[in-house]
């Protein structure tokens, strides 16, 4: 009698998501299986008795059933696998939708609305059922910022990264249908409201379709002042659902006081793949004289808009922008955070915010200053930056270079209107300079103000294609703090510790806001988590002093290092003007620090990604290999033998979990490189709901391909990677994921 053997499983997720089973199937076994999941049941298809497909409902657990089906208890004796031949080497399997295909131009199906369906590939590789794309021109591909915004939330589940908030109080009479139908009327003219990521197509990035109409996210609720914060909180974490809900959701709080009159407050969440703050301040006044004009229509759509940006942006040149950043990126062993790595000195997760200010007289001696010397407030601010990096690394007598990114409002392009077009244009350049003991005051902040002159015709070009015309590692950062910095126009009335300024949209209409009762605040920012590790916001408050706020992560820097941070920075702030000229040195405005100490912050996490056989080249593609719960990563290491693909074959650091995975992922879906999944029995629930995160934001996801169990199953390895060679060769081919130049 021949030995156990169980199958070897490939999902294909979609809607709905299909099961390629490769091997012999007990049908005794199968049903109990499925009686653990509720109905609808699948439907399956033989093809042989080696060879079998499974359409999956929607819905339905395709990772957990993947491990159900190739544990030890569905192996039964039987003739050895079946080979998984080229494509078209058997019949086709039934048609399902899948998420490889992509919506119509600016159209969106509602979640539950099923979609005709094409005839799918032939083969055991053939594991996509797909619907033939669109057209490219019915979508534009998301701009390479939106592309770096979108690789930051998905590699960050339950982290609520690149999510941003304003709220205000609304005193006096809420009308809440007149309320609902402002907003739907900024909604029908501002495109970008109604702005949703495509379903992922192979070979291409995420796409922006714009949909003809959509309807504003509105609730309304009453909340005890206690439960604010537990509120703000909770819409931050909340998942935005940017293949249908769009990227903007607003909630009514009816306050409940003790004293004082009643009132509501007004939280805006939103998501910065789409919409920036300055867009929010847009918005909002576009709001604000909807209301006033009762919700009616007026007008057709702001033109241009996000497709008119998306457009010009594909039709720039890379040339210029690549050979420039080849020259001014930052170069590897760059100063990159204020503080000396020591270890593990914070150990703690989530984001902590500081916050400190400059007095309105302080501001304006620091402002005659900076003028005095030829430059800008801003270019102060990161000077100060500059010389707190160098001398957290000042052990290098010689000039070295400093680096961190500059964030720039991205409206600076050759686009008629772009400065009032609300959209996801805000962007932070690397900025690098040399910084030595004996560089002169002045002779820094020239530095600064030179890049800063020299990047304005490059705001479009994001961190990402820099990274990637650097030439340096996938997990090389080019900087790891972010400078912010608002100018007066743009900026609120007040300010607090948890909260910054933003523009106040309602101040030209506030008298016919009073006329009608009604008293409104200016918004405030909570300012959204990045995968970066410190974020330095300045803004003015709305008595002429300088905010200035440090959000950081605690797993690199803990609190009282970024409080030492800042207070330096401030400390640095309010004496220049009084005790530094423009030949003083470096070494010499260091001096107003002496005896402080220098702030402490962890070692870069190492990545979570491990090789096991290197690749044939750039486009070969990735195999990611995800140990089972309680499996040590070199569970693998006897499948990578047997592997003989061109593809870059890895790991995930053992314990592996969704946060991990996707973070290893991260450099390949920025390269676009194909990705597949795979693992024994155990791990297909993570890889299934990688993959579907992945598809979630725009990326075509990845094949998954789970084999049995090794020492349950004889030859489990080498069946495993044969199975991963052919599916591998498929994707690559165009069956699912792929790869494209870049934008």
């Amino acid at each position: 009698m021949a030995a156990p053997q169980a199958v070897t499983v490939v999902i294909a997720p979609g809607r709905p998501s299909s099961l390629e089973l490769h091997g012999p199937l007990a049908p005794a076994a199968l049903e109990p299986l499925l009686d653990r999941f509720p109905p609808p049941r699948p439907a399956l298809r033989r093809h042989s008795p080696v060879h079998h497909t499974l359409r999956l409902p929607l819905s339905f657990d395709a990772g957990r059933l993947a491990d159900l089906l190739t544990g030890p208890e569905t192996a039964e004796p039987a003739e050895p696998l079946a080979s998984v031949g080229p494509v078209g080497s058997a019949e086709p399997v039934e048609s399902a939708e899948s998420v490889a295909s992509v919506e119509p131009a600016d159209s969106v199906e509602p979640a539950d609305a099923p979609a005709p369906v094409d005839s799918v590939p032939r083969g055991p590789a053939a594991f996509v059922a797909a619907r033939r794309p669109y057209p490219l021109s019915h979508g534009h591909p998301a701009a390479p910022r939106q592309q770096d915004i979108l690789l930051g939330s998905l590699t960050h589940p339950g982290a609520g990264f690149h999510v941003e908030q304003v709220h205000w109080h609304w005193y006096g009479p809420l009308d809440p249908e007149r309320f609902r139908a402002a907003w739907q009327r900024v909604t029908d003219q501002e495109a970008v409201l109604r702005a949703v990521l495509a379903r992922p197509a192979p070979h291409h990035p995420p796409r922006v379709v714009v949909r003809p109409s959509a309807v504003p996210q509105i609730a309304r609720r009453s909340q005890g002042a206690a439960e604010w914060n537990a509120l703000v909180a909770a819409e931050r974490l909340r998942e935005f659902d940017l293949m249908r809900g769009g990227p903007l959701r607003i909630v009514l709080v009816d306050e409940v006081r003790d004293a004082g009159p009643p009132g509501t407050r007004i939280l805006a969440t939103y998501h910065q793949a789409l919409i920036d703050t300055r867009s929010m301040g847009l918005l909002l006044r576009s709001f604000y004289r909807a209301y006033l004009d009762d919700g009616r229509a007026r007008g057709g759509e702001r033109r241009p808009d996000v497709r008119d940006h998306l457009r010009w942006v594909r039709g720039q040149d890379l040339g210029p922008a690549r050979e420039f950043w080849s020259r001014a990126a930052p170069p590897a062993g760059a100063a990159t955070l204020p503080a000396r790595a020591t270890g593990d000195v914070a150990g703690r997760r989530g984001h902590g915010r500081t916050w400190q200010r400059l007095t309105p007289h302080e501001t304006v001696r620091l402002r005659d200053w900076a003028a005095g010397h030829g430059a800008t407030e801003s270019t102060v601010v990161q000077a100060a930056w500059a010389l707190l990096l160098h001398r957290a690394h000042r052990a290098r007598p010689a000039p070295a270079p400093v680096a961190f990114a500059a964030a720039v409002s991205g409206r600076g392009i050759a686009l008629d209107g772009a400065e009032g077009m609300p959209g996801a244009l805000a962007n932070p350049l690397p900025v690098a300079v040399d910084v030595g003991p004996r560089t002169r005051m002045r002779d820094l902040l020239a530095a600064l103000t030179d890049r800063a002159l020299d990047t304005t015709a490059y705001e479009w070009v994001s961190a990402g294609q820099i990274h990637g015309w650097s030439g340096r590692a996938a997990d090389d950062e080019l900087t790891e703090s972010v400078v912010v910095f608002q100018p007066p126009d743009l900026l609120a009335a007040r300010s607090g510790p948890l909260c910054g300024p933003l523009s106040d949209p309602a101040a030209e209409l506030r008298e016919d806001l009073a006329a009608e009762g009604v008293r409104v605040g200016p918004p405030e920012l909570f300012g959204a988590h990045t995968g970066v590790p410190m974020t330095l916001a300045a803004r003015h408050d709305g008595v002429g002093g300088l905010a200035l706020t440090v959000v950081h992560d605690r797993a690199r820097v803990a609190d009282a290092d970024a409080s030492e941070c800042l207070a330096q920075l401030l400390r640095l702030l309010r004496d220049l003007p009084l005790a530094v000229e423009g030949s003083t040195s470096v070494e010499e405005v260091l001096g107003l620090l002496e005896g402080r100490p220098v702030p402490r912050m962890a070692h870069r996490p190492p990545s979570s990604l491990r090789l096991l056989r290197p690749g044939a080249g750039p486009g070969a593609g990735v195999i990611c290999l995800i140990p089972p719960p309680g499996s040590p990563e070199t569970c693998y290491d006897v499948l990578a033998r047997d592997h003989r693909g061109p593809q870059t074959l890895a790991t995930v650091t053992a314990p592996a979990d969704a946060t991990a995975c996707l973070t290893a992922l991260g450099p390949a879906l920025a390269a676009r490189e194909p990705v597949l999944l795979g693992g024994y029995s155990g791990a297909g629930a993570l890889a299934y709901g990688v993959a579907q995160r992945i598809a979630a934001h725009g990326w075509a996801p990845p094949l998954v391909a789970i084999g049995g169990v090794p020492g349950a199953v004889p030859d489990a390895a080498r069946d495993l990677a044969a199975v991963l060679a052919a599916t591998a060769a498929h994707a690559a081919a165009g069956g699912a994921g792929g790869a494209e130049g870049p934008v």
